[in-house]
């Protein structure tokens, strides 16, 4: 039952003690608000990491050419090592555990690409349908590039979104044509992709096979992407892929520099790792707050107790269960911990509001940090817990008080 007197009693007590209420109540806000920001600030860190992997397939291998560095079986090192269409071949028959195998070749340097009056520097690439559920582009308007294009030949592109801003303005582009080198494509389709702070939304792709023909770049593979099928690790595609090129171009398998291998599972799993070590952190840090918040509490409590000695003495002398005097003590702590840590909840939350908000205007370029924000449940948990852990600690010295003899708490403290 809601007692008024004994609100009204604990709202005096604590306008009584203003510096003492304020101090036990700026620990518990300031203890929750940094919880929620080092929350906020590690999920945003994540969000930012992940934005730069963009949407690709994590279970992927790309692997480029290189130059040897090892002599083998009398060649010397130095040689250039140039993969082609026949590697592609190998991979797919002669490697086990292969879902996804993709083609890639690029112009080197950033080529215009002209649509009428308006043109932009950009980077223009062949590839196969397959690259694109590797690399991670996302259809936005039209279509992307499948195996049809590739067969036919066709002269057909697709563009990044920043590219299709530049010459198509507020139209999608889709049926217009587009000029690379005096050589005009069909544009079929745009893309989005967050990978590369979104730098990979500068680009422009044709078919691969489009693109060896048109570019005198017969039989020549610049970069070849795999992934792996679900239960085969992608390190092991990795080696069975190392040794199969290192017998077609005859180099030593534990040369490193023959090929540059990126494999995405194991960064995944390095940041995995990360993400770990810094939702370790962020506990320790909100373990070590709930008893920074507990202390403080306990010890307050503790010198309110001592302070209403007297006051104890004479309520008990008039007839006050111990349950009341307990009661009173308790509530007192439970309102200072609730209200100050329910305004560092929404303080904290507020703050990454204002971050995320002023990442949006900025137009979200920051590297490695996007979209901060805290999962509400375990902030709201945190609350919980500390309001808890505070009444708690004022249940220990009011059971003490409650259990003090009238005549003994009526002397002087």
């Amino acid at each position: 039952m809601f007692d008024l007197d004994k609100w009204q009693e604990i709202l005096g007590t604590m306008r009584r003690n203003k510096l003492r209420t304020f101090l036990t109540a700026f620990g518990v806000f300031w203890g929750i608000f940094m919880l929620v920001l080092l929350l906020g600030a590690g999920k945003g860190m994540e969000n930012g990491i992940w934005k730069e992997f963009g949407s690709g397939a994590k279970n992927s291998l790309f692997v480029s050419a290189g130059k040897t560095s090892l002599p083998w079986q009398g060649l010397k090192p130095g040689r250039e090592i140039k993969f082609t269409n026949d590697d592609l071949e190998a991979i797919r028959h002669h490697v086990d555990g292969v879902e996804l195998l993709a083609s890639r070749n690029r112009l080197s340097g950033e080529y215009t690409i002209i649509n009428g009056t308006k043109n932009g520097s950009y980077q223009v690439y062949g590839a196969n349908a397959e690259f694109f559920q590797i690399n991670g582009e996302q259809l936005a308007q039209g279509r992307l590039l499948n195996p049809l294009d590739g067969i036919e030949q066709r002269k057909v592109m697709l563009l990044g979104e920043k590219v299709r801003k530049v010459l198509f303005g507020d139209s999608s582009g889709i049926g217009k044509y587009v000029q690379v080198k005096g050589v005009f494509f069909r544009v079929v389709g745009t893309f989005t992709n967050t990978g590369n702070n979104g730098r990979n939304e500068e680009r422009a792709f044709v078919p691969f096979t489009t693109f060896q023909t048109t570019f005198n770049q017969y039989n020549q593979v610049q970069r070849i992407g795999v992934s792996s099928r679900k239960g085969t690790p992608v390190k092991e595609l990795e080696d069975q892929v190392r040794q199969l090129l290192a017998r077609r171009h005859q180099f030593d398998p534990a040369d490193k520099q023959a090929l540059e291998l990126d494999n995405n599972e194991e960064e995944v799993a390095r940041f995995e790792g990360l993400f770990t070590g810094i939702r370790l952190f962020v506990t320790v840090i909100g373990v070590l707050t709930l008893v920074a918040g507990v202390v403080g509490v306990s010890n307050i409590m503790l010198i309110i107790v001592q302070e209403r000695t007297r006051e104890i003495g004479v309520r008990k002398a008039l007839g006050a269960t111990p349950w009341s005097i307990i009661s009173m003590i308790v509530q007192e702590s439970v309102v200072i911990t609730s209200v100050s840590g329910y305004l560092g909840l929404l303080a904290g939350v507020a703050l990454l509001d204002a971050v995320r908000y002023a990442l949006e205007q900025a137009g979200g370029t920051t590297s490695y940090f996007d979209h901060p924000q805290v999962n509400l449940s375990i902030a709201l948990s945190a609350t919980a817990l500390l309001v808890l852990a505070g009444a708690v600690a004022g249940l220990v010295p009011a059971t003490k008080a409650a259990n003090v003899k009238p005549i003994e708490a009526l002397k002087d403290v």
